[in-house]
C-alpha cells in the first residue's frame, strides 16, 4: 500500500505567476539549465528535514537534495546555529581564517590520496583546478575523459559529455563531441573519450600519453547512469595511466557522499587528485582540489615543477568552512553505514517490484544513491543508458506519478537519500514505485 501524504498535490498558481516573472528576467526563465520544469518549476518556500514545501503549499520527500547535495537534509539545526553566529562576526575576509584548516585536517584525515588541500567555490572550480595542476605537473596539455561522465563547465571536461547515437562515433574510437555549437575545435583535439568499462580502450590511452596531463574519472559515473565499475577496471586503467606518467584525478564531488574515506577508496582506485564539492560545504558554495602533496605543490611555489596561480573571492569563505566542517563531523562511520543500509533497502526493494511485475526496469547505484532505468538489464557504460522516446516518455509518467504522490524523483529518476530519512521514507519510495508498476502493467 502506498503511503500518502496528509493532502493531495494541489496546483500550482504560484509557481505559475513566479515563472511568468521569471520570463521576464532570465533567458529561459530560470537561471540554472538544471532546474527541472514540467511544464514550468515548481519554486521552493521551505525545507526541514528530507522534506520540501513549495510556494503553493505542497509538501514532498526530497530525493533530489539540490542535487545530492544536501545530505543532512533542509535546514539541518547545527548548521543553520552555527552559520547564524558567524554571520554575526563576519561572512568573508581577504584573510585566512581558522575554519579552513579545521576543514582541511579533516579532508586529510579522511580521503587517503589528500595529502594538501585547496578550496575554491565549486564542483566545476575544482575538477577545472585539477586539471590545470595536472598539465602544471607534467607540462602536458591533453586530458583523457570517460563518455557521458559530467564534470562541471570547463570546456575540455565537457567535451564527450552529451553525445548522442547520431554524434558520438564507433564504440573503438568514441567521437570528443563538444557541448555546445562554437567551442573551438583546439578544445576537442587535446581531449580523448574513453568509454566505462572498456577494458581495450585503454589501449588507446597509452598510444597518445606523451600528451596526456590526466585521466578525469568519476568512480561511479553518476550523470552516466550510476553504474559499476567492472572487477578490476579502474585498477586497469590507473595502471595504464601511471605506466605512461599521466596523473589520475577522481572527480568525487558527487560521489564523496558514498563512504567514509570516499568512493575511490570505496572502489579501489588509487588517484593522484580528488575533486570535492556538495556534502564537504554543508549546503553552502565550496569545492576543494586535494591529493598528492608534490603534484599540489604546483600551487604552492613558483620553484621547482611548474606552477599554478589560483585564487577567489570567495574561496574559503568562513560561512562555507564552518558549515563543511559540521557537515562531515556528523557523517561518522556509523552515519554512513546507516544510509548505506538505507540504500541498500531501497535498491532491493525496487528490485523485487521490477520482478514482481516483469517490468522493463532496473536499478544502479550504491550506498546513499540509486537511478531508475527504463531498460530490461542494468547499463554498463554510457551507450546503454541512453533512452529513445519511448523510454523518455516513460520516466516522464514516472516523474509524474511520484510527484502526484508526495515525492520529488528528479525526472532521470536519479536520486539520493538523506540522514534524516529512515524505514517510513524508503517504505514510501518502494511502494509509490510498486504502485506506479500497477498501473503501467494495465496500459
Amino acid at each position: 500500500m502506498i503511503v500518502q501524504q496528509d493532502a493531495p498535490v494541489k496546483s500550482r498558481g504560484a509557481s505559475n505567476h513566479l515563472f511568468d516573472r521569471g520570463l521576464r528576467v532570465f533567458p529561459d526563465g530560470t537561471t540554472r539549465i538544471t532546474v527541472e520544469r514540467d511544464p514550468v518549476p515548481r519554486y521552493a518556500k521551505a525545507g526541514r528535514g528530507a522534506y520540501l514545501e513549495d510556494v503553493d503549499g505542497n509538501r514532498f520527500l526530497d530525493l533530489n537534495n539540490n542535487f545530492t547535495t544536501l545530505i543532512h537534509g533542509h535546514a539541518y539545526a547545527p548548521i543553520v546555529e552555527a552559520v547564524s553566529s558567524q554571520l554575526a562576526c563576519g561572512s568573508c575576509f581577504a584573510n585566512p581564517t581558522e575554519h579552513e584548516i579545521i576543514l582541511a585536517e579533516m579532508l586529510i584525515d579522511r580521503i587517503p590520496p589528500v595529502e594538501r588541500v585547496r578550496f575554491v567555490n565549486s564542483g566545476t572550480e575544482a575538477v577545472m583546478f585539477a586539471i590545470k595542476a595536472a598539465r602544471a605537473f607534467t607540462g602536458r596539455p591533453a586530458i583523457a575523459r570517460i563518455e557521458g561522465s559530467f564534470h562541471g563547465a570547463y570546456d575540455w571536461a565537457e567535451i564527450g559529455q552529451a553525445g548522442t547515437p547520431l554524434t558520438w562515433g564507433p564504440p573503438e574510437a568514441p567521437a570528443p563531441v563538444p557541448l555546445y555549437r562554437g567551442a573551438p575545435a583546439s578544445v576537442a583535439d587535446d581531449v580523448l573519450i574513453l568509454r566505462f568499462n572498456d577494458l581495450e580502450g585503454l589501449q588507446r590511452l597509452e598510444d597518445v600519453a606523451d600528451r596526456l596531463s590526466c585521466v578525469l574519472v568519476d568512480p561511479m559515473p553518476s550523470r552516466a547512469g550510476l553504474i559499476a565499475a567492472d572487477p578490476g577496471y579502474l585498477k586497469a586503467l590507473a595502471a595504464s595511466a601511471h605506466r605512461s606518467g599521466v596523473l589520475i584525478i577522481a572527480d568525487e564531488v558527487l560521489n564523496l557522499r558514498q563512504g567514509y574515506h570516499g568512493a575511490a577508496a570505496k572502489y579501489g582506485l588509487e588517484p593522484d587528485l580528488v575533486a570535492m564539492g556538495k556534502i564537504i560545504g554543508g549546503g553552502f558554495p565550496i569545492g576543494a582540489i586535494g591529493g598528492r602533496e608534490d603534484v599540489m605543490r604546483v600551487f604552492g611555489t613558483k620553484q621547482g615543477k611548474g606552477y599554478l596561480p589560483q585564487g577567489g573571492t570567495f574561496s574559503a569563505n568562513p560561512v562555507s568552512m564552518l558549515a563543511g566542517h559540521i557537515a562531515m563531523q556528523a557523517l561518522t562511520r556509523d552515519e554512513f553505514d546507516r544510509l548505506e543500509r538505507l540504500g541498500n533497502d531501497v535498491r532491493t526493494g525496487l528490485s523485487a517490484a521490477i520482478r514482481r511485475h516483469g517490468a522493463p526496469f532496473s536499478v544502479t547505484g550504491a550506498a546513499s544513491l540509486f537511478r531508475i532505468h527504463p531498460k530490461e538489464n542494468p547499463p554498463r557504460e554510457f551507450r546503454q543508458t541512453f533512452c529513445n522516446g519511448e523510454e523518455e516518455e516513460m520516466l516522464r509518467r514516472l516523474h509524474r506519478h511520484f510527484l502526484a504522490s508526495g515525492i520529488l524523483l528528479p525526472s532521470g529518476a536519479a536520486a539520493s537519500l538523506s540522514t534524516p530519512m529512515g524505514l517510513a521514507e524508503t517504505t514510501m519510495i518502494v511502494d509509490c514505485f510498486d504502485d506506479f508498476l500497477s498501473h503501467a502493467n494495465q496500459h
